[in-house]
């Protein structure tokens, strides 16, 4: 039987409870789900080291919103943890399960009634002089972006080092798949599959007429160059890590080939049903059927 561990916001009331009531629900069934020492904390009761949790738990239930996940992927970036989302946010496409069936769908995660999404990672290295600086993974995108107070940016973009032009904008997003139903389709990017190996590149606000967004190959490699002389500029993880960026600064952005994020997804709960669900695609159709 697969290890059980838990991760929850503990900064909502909602999630706490859930997690409770999960932990009875696991009592009852004589099944221990294990929890960092932060949650554990929070939760009043007993839990274990970060590096024992993940060399252990097998399966991780993520209890909160997509926020939550986010934070939950990189906390088992190096781990083989299949991470699992009890949404108590609001969209929830990276936590898609349902309160009211979190037990049921643990009946069947413990049955083997699930099927595993690997969801590609960018790996954005951010180089300063020509020398790495930081090398960071997003599992929905990263994005160069002016401060609040900053001019319009001009963002030299090359694919693969080829020269594709310079694009004044407040800002450039690189989405993975996973991302393409976060900020970027803020942006009006497409909605993309999130087993379809691609990157989508959407600008912020662009000052052109002819800039829309464009998807990329998963062998491309995708290289942002601020220019001009602003130095108010971020370079944002998964809209929850920033970094400082310099004019000159280079980002070389590609869908990582050494780690993904392996995620249960239910069979009868398909990512057209999200779509249809999260985003009201296709709902005047079930409206005039009803009629």
């Amino acid at each position: 039987m697969k290890k059980l561990g838990m991760i929850v916001n503990t900064h909502k009331p909602e999630a706490i409870a859930m997690a409770r009531r999960l932990l009875q629900w696991g009592q009852d069934k004589g099944l221990s789900i294990l929890l960092p020492q932060q949650e554990a904390s929070v939760l009043t009761t007993v839990g274990i080291p970060d590096e024992e949790w993940l060399r252990t738990v097998e399966v991780a239930l993520v209890i909160g919103g997509d926020g939550t996940f986010l934070r939950a992927a990189r906390y088992v970036l190096d781990a083989d943890t299949l991470l699992y989302g009890i949404n108590l946010g609001h969209l929830g496409f990276l936590a898609s399960g349902k309160p009211d069936d979190a037990e049921t769908d643990l009946e069947n995660i413990l049955n083997g009634h699930y099927n595993v999404l690997c969801r590609r990672l960018l790996r954005c290295v951010l180089h300063r002089d020509g020398v790495p600086l930081h090398t960071l993974y997003a599992l929905n995108d990263v994005v160069l972006s002016k401060n609040a107070i900053a001019r319009l940016l001009h963002i030299e973009v090359r694919f693969d080092d080829r020269f594709f032009g310079v694009l004044p904008a407040d800002g450039v997003i690189v989405s993975s798949p996973t991302g393409s139903t976060a900020y970027a389709l803020s942006a009006g990017g497409p909605i993309i599959p999130p087993h379809l190996d691609s990157m989508l590149l959407a600008p912020l606000c662009a000052h052109t007429l002819y800039s829309r967004p464009l998807m990329a190959a998963a062998t491309d490699r995708i290289s942002l160059i601020p220019r001009g002389s602003s130095r108010d500029i971020t370079l944002t993880q998964d809209g929850q890590l920033g970094y400082e960026v310099f004019p000159g600064d280079r980002m070389d952005i590609e869908l990582a080939q050494d780690k993904c994020i392996r995620t249960i997804t239910m069979p009868e709960r398909t990512f057209l049903d999200l779509v249809q669900e999260k985003l009201g695609w296709g709902q005047s159709r079930a409206v005039s059927e009803k009629e």
